[in-house]
């Protein structure tokens, strides 16, 4: 069975909803390079990939699994 995934747009508040984080928090993270990257929807429009979220909270995890 093959997987795909579908690239969906989540706007910033579900994005703080799915990490927990705060929009400051996600702003300065991206600065350190440290968070997916916003993607420009429109002048004053910006979403995530879902996927590369999920990606950034599954590498947190593993993280702090490992981290114990």
């Amino acid at each position: 069975m093959t997987t795909t995934t579908q690239n969906i747009f989540l706007r910033r508040k579900q994005v703080q909803a799915k990490t927990g984080l705060g929009a400051s928090s996600i702003y300065a993270l991206m600065a350190q390079g440290k968070f997916p990257q916003k993607i420009n929807l429109s002048e004053r429009r910006v979403a995530w990939l879902e996927s590369e979220i999920d990606t950034w909270i599954a590498n947190r995890i593993e993280t702090a699994k490992n981290s114990k």
